[in-house]
This record gives structure tokens, sequence and C-alpha cells, in this order.
């Protein structure tokens, strides 16, 4: 066996070793979010509560289906409240190989990436699902009256939190886009038109299919694409330079 196979069986082992870590930090979120995936699955219904009819309530079609629903939402929430770790676990594999300059750069670039998917969770949360929900649930009458279903609501809950955090992250994506070369302020500048025509499918995609709940998804992506132009051209690429 010589060196070079040696490494790689190395890196190997320790991204086997990195991933158990992962592992086991998840199962144990896991256990904490399942003993309080009540008050988590509350938390979510509280946008619900508020937009449908007075008496209307969310129903179970069959008898397994609540107690798998506490399961998805135990494990979408452990992934959520591990991803902090699985970020740092990712760091210390990749660390080894980056230059002094650029391993100074992971602690602001955790904090921005949370942050901005925080945020956009937060906006999901707070803004689009009332505002949303209010619009969906306006179509009911007398005669037609919502039943939400609890499966169906967790993976609209899910999709709309995890696509509005993603986007979010758009400025993050251009900075090292950005400082790779492949792209910089001008191309950000001179395609905007074709920019805001993919943001409004990106959004019609991810959103259910109401226009008003599309524009509540577009509005803060075009706002992020602006932002990112300004953040292009801060991290304008420049050579690299060894430690």
């Amino acid at each position: 066996m010589n060196l070079e196979e040696k490494s790689f069986i190395e890196h190997l082992e320790e991204l086997r070793q990195r991933l158990i870590k992962c592992l086991i930090v998840v199962g144990i979120a896991f256990g904490i979010c399942y003993f309080f995936s009540k008050e988590i699955l509350d938390f979510l219904m509280v946008p619900l509560k508020r937009s449908v009819p007075e008496g209307a309530t969310a129903i179970f079609l069959n008898p397994a289906e609540a107690f798998v629903t506490y399961i998805k939402l135990s494990f979408y929430s452990a992934l959520f409240f591990s991803s902090p770790y699985i970020l740092y676990q990712v760091w210390l594999f990749i660390a080894p190989g980056l230059y002094a300059h650029e391993k100074r750069m992971v602690l602001p670039f955790m904090i921005v990436a949370t942050f901005l998917f925080v945020l956009g969770v937060a906006f999901a949360y707070f803004v689009v699902f009332p505002f949303g929900l209010k619009f969906l649930f306006s179509f009911s009458t007398e005669f037609i009256r919502p039943a939400p279903r609890l499966k169906d609501y967790l993976s609209f809950t899910a999709t709309l939190l995890i696509a509005f955090g993603v986007v979010f992250e758009l400025p993050v994506f251009v900075y090292f886009l950005t400082k790779m070369g492949v792209i910089d302020e001008k191309t950000l500048s001179k395609n905007r038109r074709y920019a805001i025509l993919i943001i409004f499918i990106v959004a019609a995609i991810l959103t259910p299919p109401d226009v008003f709940t599309q524009l509540l998804m577009a509005a803060p992506l075009l706002a992020l694409y602006e932002i990112s132009i300004w953040v292009a051209k801060a991290a304008k690429a420049k050579p690299r330079k060894s430690a």
C-alpha cells in the first residue's frame, strides 16, 4: 500500500467516524424532539388554528397516521436542531485542505448561513403561513368547510419552512460562486430580468398553487437577489494566496 492509497483510506475512515458522530447526535436529538413532539406540533399548528373557520379541526384518516406524523415531525426537528453540529463536522473534515485565510472565513460563514436559514424559516412561519392560510381558507363557505389532514399539513409546513430557509441562503451561494470566479456582479445585473423570471418559476414550484403565496416567496427572493449583487461586488474573486 503506497502513501496515496493509505491517505485515501484514512480520509474514508475519518468520514465514516464523522458520519457516525452525526447520526448519534441526530438520534439523541430525535429522542428529545419526540418527547416534545406534541409541543412542537402545537407550535406548528398555531397559524392553522388562527386561519381556519371557528369549529374546524385537523383530522387523520387511518389509525397509524397520527403516530407516523409525530415520528416524521421528530425527525425533521432533529435534523433542524442538529444542523449546526453537522455543519461543524463537515468543516472539520474539509478544514485540512483549506488555506489559512479560508479557515478564518468559516465562523463568519456558519453564523451568516445559520442566521439566513433561521430568518427564512421565521419569515415563512410568521408571515407566509398566517397570510397564505387565511387566503386559502377564505374560499370556504357554509357548506364547504375545511378539515385539514394532519399528514398533509405537516408536509405543507415542512416543505415551505425548508424551502424558505434554503432560498434565503442565496447571498451565501452567490458569495462562493463569486469567489470561484463563476459569476460576478456584472453578470447578475445584466441577467436581472432572467433572474426575475426564474424567481417566479421557483416560487410557483415551491409554494401552493395560489398567486398570493407565490408573491410572498418571490418578494423576499427579489430583495435577496439585489443584496446578492452587492455581495458579489464585495466578494469579487481574487487570486488564492497560500498560508
